[in-house]
């Protein structure tokens, strides 16, 4: 367990992590990182809204594999299923037919995964956002991924927009590899191993390092940062 309890931004409970002094620090270790970091001035990680860790982790479920716009609009539609102003019940999810899930836009396996999320947290087998936090991410990734659908990289997602937590590194994201092989001026992408050994520069604050390799991605191609070692 951690002693102190760190997020990216302001919330009740928790020590907020000063945004600009970890931009200056990572700068300062990675050459090719800075220069995203000053093509990009004032972004920062949006946190997902919900209270819940059942609303977050449904939330990553839709989103696998989806381009963001397409998942949003899935999960619209899953979301009005309950005409839900406040927190999905999941109570309610366990108890919506197949079907019914099906016809929101659910793939096959997504839809089953949301009915087995809603029985482990009906079962209170799934931590609330409060315990989640006082845990480290991997005991976090071993509580979570018992859920069918809840692999690494979607726990990876609830750590980062919901928990906030400072120093998470989702190697395997295909959008990490790619911001990373435009930080290095390289055309094929480096595998998860060179992700891991990169990412060695930027501890405790690999969670912000990753934002702005997903953001590196978006830049035009005349701004890519120069080569890097």
């Amino acid at each position: 367990m951690t002693d102190a309890i760190h997020c990216l931004w302001d919330e009740p409970g928790v020590a907020a992590v000063d945004w600009d002094h970890v931009c200056r620090e990572l700068s300062a270790r990675d050459k090719g990182l800075a220069k995203v970091i000053a093509a990009v001035p004032g972004s920062r990680i949006v946190p997902h809204t919900t209270h819940s860790a059942f609303e977050s982790l449904a939330h990553s479920i839709v989103y696998q594999q989806l381009s963001g716009k397409a998942a949003a609009t899935i999960f619209g539609r899953f979301r009005a299923l309950y005409d839900a102003a406040g927190e999905l019940d999941p109570r309610a999810v366990l108890k919506t037919p197949h079907r019914r899930l099906r016809s929101a836009g659910l793939s096959e396996a997504k839809a089953l995964a949301m009915k087995d999320l809603a029985a482990h947290v009906t079962r209170g087998a799934v931590p609330s956002i409060a315990e989640l936090r006082r845990l480290d991410p991997d005991q976090v990734v071993e509580r979570l991924t018992v859920v069918r659908g809840v692999g690494r990289w979607t726990v990876e997602m609830l750590l980062l927009f919901r928990l906030g937590h400072p120093d998470v590194l989702p190697a395997h994201d295909l959008g990490i590899r790619k911001g990373l092989a435009r930080v290095m001026r390289r055309r094929e992408l480096p595998d998860p191993e060179a992700v891991i050994r990169r990412g060695e520069r930027w501890r405790p604050w690999r969670s912000v390092a990753s934002w702005f390799l997903w953001r590196a991605t978006e830049l035009p191609r005349g701004r890519s940062p120069a080569r890097s070692p």
